[in-house]
């Protein structure tokens, strides 16, 4: 693989059980279960994982408190949303989380619908929205490295702040990494001016490197002052001893899928969600093994379109990813604890090695 390349894998933190064919059970978001998860990550290879986020789950950066608690390499990937969290409340949460774990914070930026109006908040238009982002994005970034910040915007206001402890500096790594998603012209101006990773979903290669050479190009047109944007993929990756076994799977989970969900799925507004839904149009299988059938039979997210096929298979898949220039990948599949360790064991070595 040209470039180095880190792999995080996903947490459910989901009140209800059942999470895309997790199995039921009465403690299946317990700190044990939970835990358990984590430190199985620690051993299998992987650096950490994305923790979800929204109304009516648990708090995430409650969770990924218990969880770096509990480990000592594990990075949690904590998802958040502007609007829930102020930009001051945040940065000072996280960098006091971040002290804690000796520099172990990642932040996933999520600008996407929510019941904004549970927590207190109005629901705007995708351009205040994504402006209300960028800005978030831009206090927290002074915040953690400037002292005595004081911003007067449309959406925040700060007055001779600095939080308490100081976010350590590390080796390319000056805060925690702000990851941020989506598709739309308004979400990539964020992106390309304010993120240090952009998420793709599971897209076909094609359109992941057209989108990455427009985030290059986008970058320099806003006068971009971070470091070069990098970018990651955020896929479901079904991995079975061969590529018989894993097709054969795969497509039986498929069937179970459309049989339990007995009429269309919901279509989703999110621009990127709908790229991914609109890929089954082209074919149930696009580029060597990118399987489309499970976002017309309720898949969603992560799980709209999966790469399928042996380890070996996957492997090469994803470096073909690398190739364009990905660097940052959140893979996943359920069960979830069978599945990193048998993708830590089985896939995670390819890639390394």
């Amino acid at each position: 693989m040209p470039m180095s390349a880190e792999f995080l894998w996903y947490i459910p933190n989901q009140a209800r059980p059942g999470h895309r064919g997790e199995p039921v059970t009465d403690d299946h978001n317990s700190v044990d279960t939970l835990t358990t998860h984590a430190k199985a990550l620690e051993q299998h290879g992987w650096t950490g994982a994305l923790i979800g986020t929204g109304w009516g789950r648990p708090d995430t950066f409650t969770v990924a408190t218990a969880l770096a608690a509990r480990t000592t390499t594990f990075e949690p990937l904590i998802a958040v949303r502007p609007g829930y969290w102020r930009p001051a409340h945040f940065a000072s949460a996280a960098a006091s989380l971040d002290h804690l774990t000796g520099g172990r914070v990642r932040v996933n930026i999520v600008s996407g619908k929510d019941d904004l109006a549970a927590y207190g908040e109005a629901e705007e238009d995708q351009a205040g929205r994504y402006a209300r982002t960028r800005e978030f994005m831009q206090v927290v970034r002074r915040l953690w490295t400037e002292e005595n910040v004081t911003h007067r915007g449309t959406h925040y206001r700060v007055t001779d702040s600095t939080v308490e402890p100081r976010i350590a500096a590390r080796p390319g790594r000056p805060h925690p990494l702000l990851y941020f998603g989506g598709a739309s012209p308004a979400a990539e101006r964020v992106a390309a001016a304010e993120a240090d990773v952009q998420l793709f979903w599971g897209e076909p290669l094609a359109g992941v490197g057209e989108r990455i050479d427009r985030l290059r190009v986008l970058s320099d047109e806003l006068g971009r002052a971070h470091p070069p944007l990098r970018f990651g993929l955020r896929i479901t990756t079904f991995v079975r001893d061969t590529t018989e076994q894993a097709w054969a799977d795969a497509e039986a989970k498929v069937a179970a899928m459309a049989a339990a969900a007995g009429a269309a799925p919901r279509r989703h507004t999110a621009v990127g969600q709908q790229r991914l839904l609109d890929l089954a149009a082209r074919g149930d299988v696009l580029d060597d093994n990118l399987y489309t059938a499970p976002g017309r039979v309720g898949g969603g997210g992560a799980a709209t379109t999966w790469l399928v096929g042996s380890a070996e298979d996957v492997a090469k898949s994803l470096r073909r990813y690398q190739d364009l220039g990905i660097t940052h990948f959140v893979l996943s599949d359920t069960p979830y604890l069978r599945e990193i360790r048998r993708q830590g064991t089985r896939l995670l070595p390819l890639l390394r090695g």
